[in-house]
């Protein structure tokens, strides 16, 4: 039996979401009896109330999705910080709570009639976060950060064939994927800096020339900034404030792609911080230092 982090709270915001945080002050374990997952508190002292409060809320919420005649429903994992939905298969009641136990997205293999681990022979977990249920309580969603590529073909996602170019038929690319705007901006920056390699012809393109002049580069970030903070001390319309932060963006990216640092390393950094404060961040980092 697998022994898991406690959950510390489950709690129920809207009919549209669970969210689960995580802790790490109690071990549990899990039994899978045939259709029904039961959570089976493996302490040493004896079960106190808290454990028996937690066992049942777990057991409620169990009880609450809207499991299909063969009790499945729709399990859909994606990327914690990039957006990527990065898989889906099939949940059912053991795969979540064991999900819900061991914080690794776990499925159900109808192939094999049984639970498994997504990285369990790859090492390519989906370490779990969020769990999240739909409106209709029928499909849920692992919100999470994988350790390495989700597909079986080793690509970032399942998902990297584009319905426009099957039709135009093009050549399935295993590294295209479904991006979101900012990781599109990210991309095309990317494909600028790869072009500075090949011969040139031509005048080279705004961002070429930012990635080519870094103090050109720094001048527009410094100048692009302090137009954003000037919308708001001039009090200009949202519209405005929302177009120079887009500036700020775009150049803060292009000076990213300089530096070799990814969006996605950015917003990890943001998602630790979530639960520290700003004083205590800015102190860690003297002590780093």
């Amino acid at each position: 039996m697998a022994a898991f982090h406690c959950i510390q709270a489950l709690r129920f915001p809207s009919r549209t979401h669970v969210f689960f945080p995580i802790g790490d002050q109690n071990r549990y374990n899990i039994i899978n009896k045939k259709q029904r997952g039961f959570l089976v508190f493996a302490s040493a002292d004896k079960k106190s109330d808290k454990e028996l409060y937690l066992k049942s809320k777990v057991e409620t919420l169990l009880d609450s999705v809207k499991w299909d005649g063969k009790g499945f429903a729709v399990g859909i994992a994606q990327n914690i910080d990039t957006g990527a939905i990065l898989m889906q298969g099939f949940v059912n009641r053991d795969a979540l709570a064991t999900t819900i136990s061991s914080q690794k997205a776990t499925f159900y293999s109808r192939s094999r009639s049984a639970l498994w681990t997504k990285g369990e022979t790859s090492k390519n977990f989906i370490n779990v976060h969020d769990i999240y249920l739909d409106c209709d309580r029928d499909s849920i969603i692992y919100l999470g950060k994988p350790d390495g590529p989700t597909c079986h073909t080793w690509s970032e996602t399942c998902y990297y064939t584009s319905v426009p170019d099957l039709l135009e038929n093009k050549q399935v690319d295993g590294n295209k994927l479904a991006l979101t705007t900012l990781y599109s901006l990210e991309t095309i920056i990317s494909q600028r800096k790869a072009e500075l390699a090949l011969p040139q012809t031509g005048k080279p393109s705004w961002t070429k020339r930012l990635l080519l002049d870094h103090d050109l580069l720094c001048s527009k970030i410094r100048e692009e900034a302090d137009e954003l903070c000037r919308t708001l001390e001039e009090n200009e319309d949202q519209a405005r404030t929302a177009s120079e932060m887009g500036d700020v963006l775009y150049h803060a990216m292009v000076l990213m792609a300089v530096k070799g640092v990814k969006i996605e390393e950015v917003l990890e950094v943001l998602r630790k911080r979530f639960f520290q404060s700003g004083i205590e961040e800015k102190r860690s980092r003297g002590q780093a230092n």
